[in-house]
């Protein structure tokens, strides 16, 4: 259980720092907004809450914190199949307490703000131009890339995710590289649809934004939201075969 816990509370502080980070720069009336959104704001946030997770949950759980990094873990042999869907249901639950925490944090700011889809790109990705097809590649390649880097993050042949393991000497700035893959990622790929990377990350939260009563709020977008869940999904699996294959 204590595996289970620590998944929870990673993820729930992944999403309630990113999304927060969302929350401070789209909403009105906050220290941090803008009218035309800082783009470079909000993915350094989103990597440093992927840093902040994976410090306090790696110890117990190997800070997963992503249904597609236990997935590729478990398709390489590093992980309990038996496990898999015990920390996807973690993950889900995390994604959803921290979404929570931030519409609680934030609830003045929510019914400052009057656009629809600001308050629902808080919780949940957007693309920039909605086109199933070229959206769904998009979740694909970009989860592909992200997988695949993060499978080679070792440290004399562990990988970094294997819980209690850090690199040596650097603690828990072991989560660094971690942080800077998904800097990276959503900095070059994330244009087209945010990147979502994470199908806990998007379905967790929006289904908070879907039950809470946010004023004023849209739809939750639900045409769209397989494209986040089964893209990133994909895109994982074949990183994770083309890992396998390299490493024959």
């Amino acid at each position: 259980m204590t595996k289970i816990y620590a998944e929870i509370i990673g993820t729930m502080i992944l999403v309630f720092l990113g999304n927060g980070v969302g929350a401070n720069v789209v909403l009105s009336k906050t220290k941090g907004h803008s009218k035309n959104g800082e783009w470079l704001t909000i993915t350094i946030g989103w990597a440093l809450a992927v840093f902040m997770g994976i410090t306090v949950s790696a110890p117990y759980s190997g800070a997963h914190l992503n249904p597609c990094v236990t997935i590729s873990f478990a398709i390489i042999g590093k992980f309990s199949w038996n496990m898999v869907p015990f920390y996807i249901f973690s993950q889900f639950i995390g994604a959803m307490l921290g979404s929570l925490f931030v519409w609680i944090l934030y609830k003045d700011h929510f019914l400052e703000t009057q656009e629809k889809e600001e308050k629902l790109s808080v919780f949940v990705t957007i693309p920039s131009i909605k086109n199933l097809f070229s959206n769904f590649l998009s979740e694909v390649l970009a989860t592909f890339i992200f997988i695949f880097i993060s499978l080679y993050l070792s440290t004399e042949g562990t990988l970094f995710f294997k819980e209690g393991k850090y690199p040596i000497g650097l603690g828990s700035l072991g989560a660094l590289p971690s942080a800077l893959v998904v800097l990276g990622v959503v900095l070059s790929l994330g244009g087209a649809t945010g990147a979502a990377l994470n199908p806990a990350r998007d379905l967790g939260p929006r289904i908070i934004y879907s039950i809470i009563p946010i004023p004023g709020k849209g739809k939750s977008n639900w045409d769209y939201a397989l494209i986040p869940i089964f893209g990133p999904i994909v895109g994982c699996v074949i990183a994770a075969t083309l890992y396998l294959f390299l490493s024959l």
